[in-house]
């Protein structure tokens, strides 16, 4: 408790004492916190007091206004005594006064009351009593200074000995309560140590999902139980505060589960202890609003991170969540002072009553500390590998990845149709995609990313195709995981036909990869001439190596127009230079994957 809140409840406490018998009458004394114009919004104020204050009582006043009061007191001295110290730890509004009673007329609440038979007398609170002498004690040796001892339990606790009890808690105390009634699924309101209508409802829940008469206020033995409850559960998944410096994050951590492994930039992170199963990251790096978004991205790669979920990725933060049959995993990041930091929770599937709580300790807990991020150097030795640094962070491969093109200005892709029917999932450079049109039989299809992508260039198609042995350029990701851009294959144009005589195929010598299927062909001004399509699954025959089958712009035209993705015609003529070939290839060809 701090040393505020001690000093407020021993002079709480004494003012508590101070309510007494004069021996033929009340004395009229009372602390109003707070007036009503109309009956209904006393008495529901009054009732939302009540929770916090077992001596709230309501009384209509001359004015026709009624009044929320905290007493009787045994003289005004003694009501402004409490009014200080309630004032004191903001328990109470800060005009509050005491008032004598002159004004009050009938009294409305507690409900049944009347001010014409005496007051209702408060229960007294027993009174302050110092501690038994420590064992092995010498006779009349001085011992140390107590904590005023809490109200004695009774033997049989009824509901007013639970209220007083009650209204001997301090505020710290109140809010203990709240947060072990959160823990247990019953609170989600503010932590604030008021206990209003919201605390009552959820200390009845709580009641009543543990067998007890629903009351709305917990006995001390109750109280016991929560509390106890709580506290075995939080020592059993270790929950406990840790101070990460080097990445600057403060969160509350199951360390019954968890254990530091290695720093790998920008990830702190904590293994599975005693096969747990239980994986955390704490994220860490300078950053903007572009290098979130990467992250963001990246993130989704993760073997860790299941495709499965909601996503949500805001101006300066994102969430994922994703479960699978085997884990279920939450991530956190928030950019702030050019600094990105965030967590990882994974958890295994099921048990979602302990993970839910561990995710709302650290989630409500997680705070940056200090101005700097992790450093990208700290904790790699040259003699670790990167796979055993990246151990259980693995990165999830796609069944394939080749290339597409920009064929207008919404973001559309054109791309080949090979396998992606098949797709559990489309990504065009690590955005989602919709297979948007299949035309399987003439081999391609066209991908729409499901974000508003705004391409720096889009291919313009040839209106009339190159001659046999011209010079064309595949441009495509023959590298895709290993390269950020697309790589030119230069080469010739055999013939205006497929292997198998095909007309609106072509035949090209190149050298290419698996990754630029897709891609387009360009003749010598830039134009897209075709579209490069998948090797031939024969294998009764093997082609001759470098020979490989487009797909004229010209066959694809039509059906493109019909299903509202219209080409655009080239309206540029003469020969380009490679550089020039290359920062159209950059504008428009993208990296389309397929995942499971």
């Amino acid at each position: 408790m701090r040393k505020g809140h001690k000093a407020i409840s021993v002079i709480v406490g004494a003012s508590l004492t101070a309510m007494v018998w004069t021996g033929t009458a009340w004395a009229q004394a009372w602390v109003q916190i707070e007036a009503k114009s109309s009956l209904a919004q006393a008495e529901e104020r009054a009732r939302d007091w009540s929770g916090m204050f077992p001596d709230a009582s309501g009384f209509r006043l001359k004015s026709g206004w009624h009044a929320i009061t905290l007493g009787p007191f045994a003289d005004e001295q003694a009501a402004d005594d409490r009014r200080r110290a309630l004032r004191l730890d903001g328990l109470i509004p800060r005009d509050s006064f005491v008032a004598d009673g002159a004004q009050f007329t009938q009294q409305f609440w507690p409900v049944g009351a009347s001010l014409s038979g005496a007051p209702i007398k408060p229960v007294e609170t027993q009174p302050l009593t110092a501690p038994a002498p420590a064992l092995g004690a010498a006779s009349g040796a001085e011992t140390p200074a107590a904590e005023p001892a809490a109200p004695a339990r009774p033997a049989t606790e009824t509901l007013a000995d639970s209220r007083r009890l009650e209204g001997a808690l301090s505020r710290d105390q109140r809010r203990d309560i709240q947060a072990a009634l959160d823990w247990e699924g019953s609170y989600s309101g503010a932590i604030d140590g008021l206990f209003g209508r919201g605390t009552r409802s959820s200390i009845a829940d709580w009641q009543v999902k543990n067998g007890f008469e629903p009351t709305g206020v917990l006995s001390s033995t109750q109280q016991m139980e929560l509390l106890d409850r709580v506290a075995s559960a939080r020592a059993e998944l270790g929950l406990k505060t840790v101070d990460e410096t080097e990445a600057g994050i403060s969160i509350e951590m199951p360390l019954g589960l968890v254990q530091f492994a290695r720093y790998n930039a920008p990830f702190v992170s904590y293994a599975s202890k005693d096969n747990s199963g239980v994986q955390i990251l704490l994220i860490s790096q300078p950053g903007d609003a572009a290098r979130l978004r990467g992250l963001y991205d990246a993130m989704q790669t993760l073997e860790i991170v299941p495709v499965s979920g909601e996503r949500n990725l805001r101006g300066n933060d994102f969430t994922i969540e994703g479960s699978n049959s085997a884990i279920q995993s939450y991530t956190q990041a928030t950019l702030s002072k050019g600094l990105i930091k965030g967590f990882v929770l994974v958890w295994p599937a099921g048990d979602d009553k302990r993970r839910s709580r561990v995710l709302e300790a650290m989630k409500s807990s997680f705070k940056p500390i200090g101005t700097a991020a992790l450093d990208a150097t700290l904790g790699q030795p040259m003699s670790v590998t990167r796979a055993a640094l990246m151990a259980g962070i693995e990165k999830r491969a796609p069944v394939f990845s080749r290339s597409g093109f920009f064929i207008d200005d919404k973001g559309a892709v054109l791309t080949a149709a090979q396998g992606l029917a098949q797709c559990g999932r489309i990504t065009v450079d690590d955005h989602p995609a919709d297979l948007a049109h299949d035309d399987a039989q003439t081999g391609f299809a066209v991908v729409q990313p499901r974000d508003a992508l705004a391409p720096k260039g889009f291919a313009q198609f040839a209106t009339t195709p190159p001659l046999a042995g011209a010079q064309i350029t595949v441009a495509g990701f023959s590298y895709p995981e290993a390269l950020p851009a697309p790589v030119l294959n230069f080469g010739t144009l055999s013939a205006l036909k497929g292997l198998a005589g095909e007309t609106d195929q072509a035949r090209i010598e190149a050298k290419t990869r698996a990754g630029d299927v897709g891609g387009p062909v360009l003749d010598g001004t830039g134009a897209v001439m075709g579209m490069l399509l998948p090797p031939a699954q024969d294998a009764s025959r093997m082609l001759p190596d470098g020979l490989h089958a487009a797909l004229q712009a010209q066959a694809m035209a039509p059906t493109l127009s019909q299903n509202g993705y219209a080409p655009e015609a080239a309206s540029f003529s003469g020969a380009r230079a490679a550089e020039d070939l290359q920062q159209i290839a950059d504008k428009m060809v993208v990296r389309v994957s397929c995942w499971k």
